[in-house]
């Protein structure tokens, strides 16, 4: 399949599914998409290929927020940077993320660090509570080498992009211990 872009999600709205070649034909009625995405990876030509997430990007804000503008507009919260450990159940409703540093905010501005952060959510709930999202100036592209699916089990990479973004009345656990 040549390489692709498409909206899985616009504006709070689903738009199309992460497709191989044969669920492009079985969904086009709900979607109107006849076309596969080319969703389908194996690691390595003598292991069976399946359905796989694609390199997926949160897409920046139309406004050019940037990650001291969110600062700025928050009373009280924790900035987390980059990512960390993770746990997500095999339907990726509920979850639990954590970071490499965590930064207490208080009037706007970053105070000081914190130790042990984790935050917890399900899909839904977790989406519709971001209120900020940064601009293009803020976007950034990471990544991972060892995105794991299937059975047997297969290593695949993968790329995730986004700005930062602010979520309130997220479940934050471990907040007790200052660095």
């Amino acid at each position: 399949m040549p390489a692709d872009q498409w909206l899985v999600v616009e504006k709070g709205i689903f738009k199309d599914y992460q497709t191989t070649r044969e669920q492009a034909k079985w969904i086009q009625h709900l979607n109107g998409v006849a076309r596969s995405h080319g969703c389908s990876f194996a690691e390595s030509w003598n292991a069976v290929q399946f359905q796989r997430m694609p390199n997926i990007s949160l897409l920046p804000g139309e406004r050019d927020i940037t990650l001291d503008d969110i600062v700025a507009a928050t009373d009280r919260g924790i900035l987390i940077r980059n990512t960390g450990s993770w746990s997500i159940d095999n339907q990726r409703y509920n979850f639990q993320f954590s970071g490499q540093s965590y930064h207490e905010v208080r009037n706007g501005k970053i105070v000081g660090m914190l130790r042990d952060v984790a935050y917890q959510s399900n899909t839904p709930i977790f989406w519709n509570s971001m209120d900020m999202i940064g601009g293009k100036s803020s976007y950034w592209l990471g990544g991972a080498f060892n995105d794991g699916k299937g059975e047997p089990a297969q290593i695949n990479s993968v790329s995730h992009g986004c700005p930062p973004c602010r979520f309130r009345n997220v479940t934050i656990l471990n907040t007790g211990q200052k660095s």
